[in-house]
């Protein structure tokens, strides 16, 4: 390669993070032939990249503050392992500007921007004053280093109802809130103080004018040492709920050729007035018309693949060759637009439950191949556990295709084929969003989550012919495989008898409480039937590998995915997902259920705020108090109208799931 000096700053890599993005460096920073370092938590002992490292240091107790976040442990860690570079990845520790500087004065390469890069763009204040003298357009706002409450007020009604509350120092949507009115400032900004200190260990806030039916989009930039400053078009990142994204697409199907040049022009003057080194994206909003600069990211983002897919460039190579001191492969008229490519950020949450994050172990882990454009970038696998102190984040799924419609259905597909058990995923939620028409139609705004969330979190539907079928033969086989360790005996077929007719009455129930659906297994002397009320059907079924079985009903033969859980089962038919409970025959204890009149902990967290005094008189879905959980913070909410009896945490508790919290007894 021309400029390439001719011989590596570094030959080992720590990489100073987890989960899937350390993943993904470790696979492009192999490939190169670097050694790789990781580090964890104790809480990551047994986490896939400390499986995918050459070597792994343990940073300390679980809590980010402790190990992923202590600046100090990540530097010993790669004096103790030799490593001379440092990859942030995104998120913890990626853009802090003291990190970059304690890499380089401990004669580290940190792999990305330098400190002063970083200070300049890391605050959302500072790089607005940058962008007025870079004449990049901007949101009407307040970026300055007042804080006081009277200042903010006045700002938000000199520029005008609704306006945004933002964190200066943070992303992701944390320490950021929609105000309406007045009256709902003050709250606002204490709620979003709260969670931006706690992410981000910065108070700071910003105020700007909230751009109605807003599209997002953002440039993803890089620069060499020697001068050289890219844009690797756009990528679209308007589907969003409560400000973090869900759905990633590039080209942005929003822009036509000469915005597009616009944008990404206004993005490299951006980079350019700090005379910016290393990889980053450069954040906008768009009103329909035009497009206002939000922020710069002075690192990789989650997005990254969708603009590899679709310009045929690995961006962490491109990281690691800048970080060599080489200069960037291509030049800015080389880089060629091809296809598109689209994203879901796979999460461990309940979207039945309000994205409520999800913990626990993963029973189940299956992916499709990465063939036909399908790329699947995981931080998991089968067996590992959800911890609940990082971002809930498990895996990315990506497709590419020559069209926008191609990429959607093959990512559609995508989803579909993926089976995640033990923790409750998005999954579901992703398909229902991914195939609704107005996406498909490019008709939506960063609110259109939100506005349909009813549709896309619908119940799942009733099970039919097929799946009960399916949950009859999930049962039988599962019971054939514990009797019997011989391929060949009889009995490994369930049922099987030499004469006569025998019935086996099965029931169903989906979801606590629903409706119960019985099945009647027919077998014997002649051919399997399944009976449903009056109707009888012919029914065969065989394990065809270690994901699923062949069904055949009344003549159709279909494939389907299914796992057993003791008496919990799932099932992915062509209808789609379904989970059924097998009902005791025998009878079956009910789960205890925690009282309506107890505030009880879901998750694993820690008490942030209590918004109500023992004593208070509240309202239905009045709030009581607030968990951090996964990094974000989730309200608790009086579950009827009554009075709060007892509160038993304190803010900084760290509780367990299932302890109760709070007590409120009904109104008189």
């Amino acid at each position: 390669m021309a400029g390439a000096p001719t011989c590596r700053p570094f030959t080992t890599l720590l990489i100073a993070n987890r989960g899937e993005i350390a993943c993904r460096v470790i696979r492009t920073a192999r490939a190169m032939c670097l050694r790789t370092v990781a580090v964890y938590s104790e809480a990551d002992r047994d986490a896939l990249h400390v499986a995918l490292a050459d070597e792994a240091v343990c940073l300390g107790p679980a809590p980010a503050r402790d190990s992923y976040l202590n600046v100090g442990k990540v530097i010993d860690a790669a004096r103790r392992t030799g490593a001379e570079g440092v990859h942030p990845g995104y998120g913890f520790l990626s853009e802090n500007a003291g990190f970059a500087q304690a890499c380089a004065d401990a004669g580290l390469v940190f792999v990305g921007p330098t400190a002063a890069m970083m200070t300049a763009m890391g605050t959302k204040s500072d790089a607005r004053a940058l962008m007025q003298k870079a004449d990049v357009p901007l949101v009407p706002g307040y970026h300055g280093e007042a804080q006081d409450e009277a200042t903010l007020r006045n700002t938000a009604d000199r520029i005008g109802y609704p306006v945004l509350v933002k964190a200066s120092g943070g992303g992701g949507g944390r320490g950021m809130r929609i105000v309406r009115s007045a009256a709902e400032l003050a709250p606002a900004i204490v709620s979003a103080r709260r969670e931006a200190g706690a992410a981000f260990g910065d108070e700071r806030m910003l105020i700007e004018k909230y751009v109605e039916n807003p599209r997002h989009i953002e440039v993803q930039v890089i620069g060499d040492s020697h001068g050289n400053l890219l844009s690797l078009f756009e990528r679209e990142c308007t589907l969003q709920r409560r400000h973090q994204k869900v759905i990633e697409e590039a080209p942005s199907p929003t822009l036509n050729a000469a915005q597009r040049d616009r944008v990404c022009e206004a993005a490299r003057k951006a980079a350019a007035i700090v005379n910016y080194i290393g990889a980053g994206t450069v954040e906008f909003v768009s009103d329909g018309r035009d497009v206002f600069f939000i922020e710069m990211n002075t690192r990789l983002q989650v997005e990254h693949p969708v603009t590899e897919l679709v310009t045929g460039i690995d961006l962490v190579e491109w990281q690691l060759r800048v970080a060599f001191g080489e200069k960037l492969p291509l030049t800015q008229d080389q880089i060629t637009l091809n296809g598109h490519a689209i994203e879901a950020r796979v999460y461990a949450e309940d979207p039945d439950r309000n994205f409520m994050p999800s913990v626990g172990r993963i029973r189940m882990w299956r992916t499709p191949p990465e063939v036909d454009g399908l790329r699947i970038d995981a931080g998991y696998r089968e067996g590992d556990a959800v911890p609940p102190s990082y971002d809930a984040m498990l895996a990315k799924v990506i497709a590419w295709a020559p069209t926008r419609q191609a990429a959607i259905r093959r990512l559609a597909r995508g989803l579909d084929e993926t089976d995640v058990r033990g923790i409750a995923t998005n999954i579901p939620f992703l398909s229902a969003l991914i195939t609704h028409a107005d996406v498909r139609a490019n008709a939506v705004d960063t609110g259109f989550i939100e506005r349909h969330l009813q549709e896309l979190t619908r119940p799942s539907t009733a099970p039919g012919e097929t799946e009960l079928a399916a949950a009859v033969a999930a049962v039988l086989l599962e019971e054939s495989k514990a009797s019997s360790t011989d391929p060949a005996s009889p009995w490994r077929t369930a049922g099987w008898m030499a004469v006569g007719r025998r019935r086996q009455r099965f029931v169903f129930r989906q979801g606590q409480g629903q409706a119960e659906h019985e099945v009647t297994f027919v077998y014997g002397n002649g051919p399997d039937e399944i009976q449903l009320a009056d109707k009888k059907l012919p029914f065969a079924f065989a394990a065809d590998d270690s994901e699923g079985m062949i069904l055949t009903l009344d003549g159709r033969r279909s494939h389907v995915v299914f796992a057993v859980d003791g008496r919990e089962l799932y099932l992915r038919t062509r209808n789609g997902r379904f989970e059924l409970h097998w009902v005791d025959p025998f009878g079956e204890d009910e789960e205890e259920q925690a009282g309506e009149d107890r505030i009880i902990a879901p998750l694993p967290g820690t008490v942030v705020a209590l918004f109500a005094e023992e004593g208070t008189l509240l309202e239905k879905g009045a709030p009581i108090l607030a968990l951090e959980v996964m990094k974000m913070e989730q309200t608790l909410r009086a579950p009827f109208a009554g009075r709060l009896k007892k509160i038993k945490c304190r803010v900084g508790d760290v509780v367990r799931e299932g302890v109760e919290l709070a007590e409120i007894e009904a109104a008189a």
